[in-house]
């Protein structure tokens, strides 16, 4: 009998269910467990360049077999922002793919001329021209929203700047810091939850970044667990001021029911 729980889990993916192209040991018994309990659970990615078919397609590479509707987007997340806070916008979107595909079903209106605001997201074929235009509209009077601001790797042969580059451009050309949707905002995590159909105090995050899973998670209330397959290192740790409520290993440390599912 599957564990019959109102708490569900918001996941991160890159650093918890696999490395790079590589999966991390027992992520995906882990998925499959999750799956066989019922027990709710989200993917959530700042990526807004991949769709959640790309995700999908993915996790299914690695042996993980989940649907769309396990994925949410910082894309998903920033139209579902415009949606509520500006109907009837028009927006220039600096960005590709999965970001392009939520504003369209969202039926947001997309321009190249006087946009109410300026969409940055990541993109491998951005050009000084296209990050000159929306400098341009911005300081015509459009606002600047950010899907991310997740920093580059740093590492030869990455062929994307990363958004937090392209961002800080655009930035110090116009004087107008975006305002961010992704991780860790709290605009992000309680979409997500609403997506999920769930109330703060019934998410628990899993990520494997303090400075965006577990503090974005710390932001709304919601449970935290970090994991040590990624990039956060124990004894680094005592640097932060805030705390994840439980730290493992690997996500397949991770024991049902958790304690505070009560």
């Amino acid at each position: 009998m599957g564990i019959q729980t109102k708490h569900g889990l918001m996941i991160d993916m890159d650093g918890v269910i696999y490395a790079g192209e590589e999966l991390i040991k027992g992520a995906d018994v882990f998925i499959k467990r999750l799956l066989k309990d019922k027990i709710p659970f989200t993917f959530l990615s700042n990526n807004s360049s991949k769709s959640r078919a790309d995700a999908v397609e993915k996790l299914a590479t690695l042996g993980i077999k989940v649907t769309e509707k396990h994925i949410y987007t910082s894309a998903m997340a920033t139209a579902t922002f415009l949606t509520e806070h500006y109907p009837d916008c028009s927006v220039h979107v600096l960005g590709e793919g999965g970001l392009l595909k939520s504003i369209k079903n969202a039926g947001i209106r997309m321009v190249d001329k006087k946009p109410d605001l300026v969409v940055l997201g990541e993109g491998l074929e951005f050009s000084l021209d296209k990050v000159h235009q929306a400098v341009d509209m911005i300081l015509a009077g459009a606002r600047f929203i950010a899907t991310n601001r997740d920093p580059s790797p740093r590492r030869e042969g990455w062929n994307n700047l990363g958004i937090a580059a392209t961002a800080a451009m655009i930035e110090e050309a116009t004087g107008r810091e975006p305002f961010v949707i992704g991780k860790p905002s709290p605009v992000m995590m309680r979409s997500a939850a609403a997506y999920m159909d769930l109330r703060p105090e019934q998410v628990t995050v899993i990520g494997d970044t303090m400075e965006t899973d577990i503090i974005g998670g710390i932001y709304m209330g919601f449970k935290t667990i970090l994991v040590l397959s990624g990039i956060a290192d124990e004894e680094e740790l005592i640097k932060y001021g805030y705390r994840p409520n439980l730290v493992v290993g690997s996500v397949n440390k991770i024991e049902f029911p958790l304690k505070w599912w009560a």
